[in-house]
């Protein structure tokens, strides 16, 4: 009977009690060892709920337990000091979104992956669903819609709350409340809006498209004097000339049911095609007359696939990652980018 890889975790909170531990423990092959939160009573709970033999409030204690693999649902803050920890010690690594804050960070931890051939994965749930693959397929087969030109994503989710005040949308765990500095507090969370959702809609747009960012220009909109911004539109321009827009609000709670509106558009030089991630479907559309329209079933969004994915990975069942570094890389510098348009009122050039 084969070994089971032995789990570490950094930054137990809301997301990573509610999501992530819940489907690695479901897992045969997965064996618990160390869980890090920074509270000593809810680290208690994870400890005992998910069946944890050690745990801690000190981070570096995970990484010199040697687990096989890390989870870090924790603060983007100090994420890039712990994945280069992980790393340099030769343990897998599963990141939440976004990988990090600073681009020369991410591009860093991606090279210093792929040296030590160790896998690095960020946690975008859409790009792990039967929508987003039968897109990926359309815009490949049958010479997909010609020369990509322009490429739209349009955003909008119900965390104007989480933002504002701490306060988790429904579906979050009840064990354990988001902290409001996570989100809030622009030096732990990097930002608002777009560090916390429309980085999905931007991973989404790379796992599509090959294309890389050259030139970015952002607005972002902080509502009535918040502390991170709540609105962001960004207006781009990739290589071979594709151009293209992303943009992305926090609608007020219980608006259209807490529902997440992600639509996402390319439009090439033979036809166009749309994913629409609400309403489960993808269409393609040809100058030639050929109309393509699939429904994708509506099921319930499950983090299952984002965990079984990582664990295949670091198993070896696998080689497909579909949100690597590099993706995880090409969203932090877009991001950055914005918040450093929005702020001098430049066209950023990134390459």
């Amino acid at each position: 009977m084969a070994r089971k890889l032995t789990l570490g975790m950094i930054g137990a909170g809301t997301w990573g009690i509610g999501h992530h531990l819940p489907w690695f423990v479901a897992r045969e092959d997965v064996e618990p060892l160390i869980v890090c939160r920074r509270d000593p009573e809810l680290l208690e709970l994870a400890r005992t709920k998910f069946g944890f033999p050690r745990a801690t409030t000190d981070w570096r204690e995970v990484i010199a337990a040697k687990p096989d693999m890390v989870s870090i649902p924790g603060p983007v803050g100090p994420r890039a000091e712990q994945i280069r920890a992980a790393l340099e010690a030769g343990i897998h690594v599963l990141a939440e979104k976004p990988m990090v804050r600073d681009p020369k960070d991410a591009w860093a931890l991606e090279a210093l992956a792929r040296e030590k051939g160790l896998v690095l994965m960020v946690c975008y749930g859409y790009n792990e669903t039967e929508a987003v693959e039968t897109a990926r397929r359309l815009l490949r087969e049958d010479g997909g819609v010609g020369r990509i030109e322009h490429v739209t994503c349009v955003m909008a989710s119900g965390v104007r709350d989480l933002l504002t005040a701490g306060r988790a949308y429904p579906g979050s765990s009840t064990d354990s409340p988001p902290r409001a500095e996570t989100w809030g507090d622009p030096q732990i969370s990097g930002g608002g809006y777009g560090q916390g959702q429309l980085t999905h809609g931007l991973g989404l747009l790379f796992r599509l498209i090959d294309e890389k960012a050259t030139h970015v220009a952002g607005f972002t909109n902080h509502g009535e004097g918040e502390a991170v911004e709540l609105h962001d539109a960004i207006a781009l321009r990739f290589e071979h000339g594709v151009t293209g827009t992303v943009s992305g609000a926090a609608f007020p709670p219980a608006t259209f049911g807490y529902h997440h509106q992600v639509v996402l558009t390319v439009t090439g030089s033979e036809g166009q095609l749309q994913i629409d991630m609400d309403r489960n479907t993808v269409r393609r559309s040809k100058a030639s007359g050929e109309d393509i329209l699939i429904e994708i079933p509506p099921t319930e969004w499950s983090f299952a696939a984002v965990i079984d994915r990582f664990v295949d990975l670091v198993a070896g069942k696998t080689t497909d990652n579909r949100s690597p570094g590099e993706l995880g890389a090409r969203v932090v510098e877009v991001l950055d980018a914005m918040t450093r348009s929005s702020e001098t009122g430049q066209i950023i050039r990134l390459r």
